[in-house]
């Protein structure tokens, strides 16, 4: 029996993959047989990565998702070079401003966390959907978060961003459903990562609060829902939002 969560002979473009959430998921998508497209921001973090897990120069790039035009060209890089694009997973994110009431919040920090959390989500989408379509396949994953369900207080951008990003997978699943391709969001609550070092004590204190489990998540159980969706098995289920939060959300 073919195991279909093997992906071999596959190419997988991960995009926020320097640290946390991402680079769990190429550790994860590695060992199953892809052939991983590396992105981040942050070069440091792309150079560990590459080492780590034995990648070479051609799969790590930087990229910094709240620019449109990096993240078209970033696209078609991996389509000249690859000659297939299979899945996406798109991991990239940034918290944006944490405990501050709305109005205390600038709207160069809430438009930046839109920018990178959301817009980016969209451009990522828009420049691999013609890929998939020509291929009559693919697999696209955005990481959302419990606080687009639910809402932490003062973290509006975030939440705002996240939301927005449940609503745009709902649609654009439905507009490419007979065309092979599924598009689905994983939605965790706090996880431990390098983005959660700079939210500050008493949200994370409110969200873990709200974790049946009573604790934060890690990583790579979120890599393994992440890798599930991205894989050939994930065959009948789009526009759904996986929900990775220890029991906070069971909807």
């Amino acid at each position: 029996m073919v195991d279909k969560r093997d992906f071999a002979g596959q190419v997988v473009v991960v995009v926020g993959a320097g640290n946390g959430i991402g680079r769990a998921t190429v550790g994860l998508l590695k060992e199953r047989g892809a052939r991983v497209i590396a992105f981040d921001n942050n070069g440091e973090a792309l150079k560990a990565l590459r080492a780590e897990f034995s990648l070479d120069e051609t799969q790590i790039s930087t990229l910094d998702v709240s620019d449109e035009e990096q993240v078209r060209e970033s696209i078609a890089q991996v389509l000249a070079q690859e000659k297939r694009i299979d899945a996406l997973v798109n991991s990239a994110g940034m918290t944006g401003p944490t405990n501050r009431k709305l109005e205390e919040v600038l709207w160069s920090e809430f438009e930046k966390t839109l920018r990178v959390n959301l817009f980016g989500a969209i451009w990522l989408t828009q420049q691999v959907l013609p890929i998939m379509k020509a291929q009559k396949y693919g697999r696209i994953v955005h990481v959302t978060s419990i606080a687009g369900k639910e809402g932490n207080p003062g973290m509006a951008p975030y939440n705002t961003s996240k939301s927005g990003m449940i609503g745009f997978v709902k649609g654009i699943a439905k507009e490419v459903a007979p065309e092979g391709i599924t598009i689905n969001a994983v939605a965790p609550a706090v996880i431990r990562t390098p983005m959660n070092a700079e939210t500050s004590e008493e949200t994370l204190k409110y969200m873990i609060a709200r974790i049946p489990m009573g604790r934060v998540g890690e990583a790579e159980e979120v890599a393994e829902t992440i890798c599930f969706a991205a894989s050939r098995a994930c065959s009948f289920t789009t526009g759904f939002t996986f929900d990775t939060s220890g029991g906070r959300a069971t909807y």
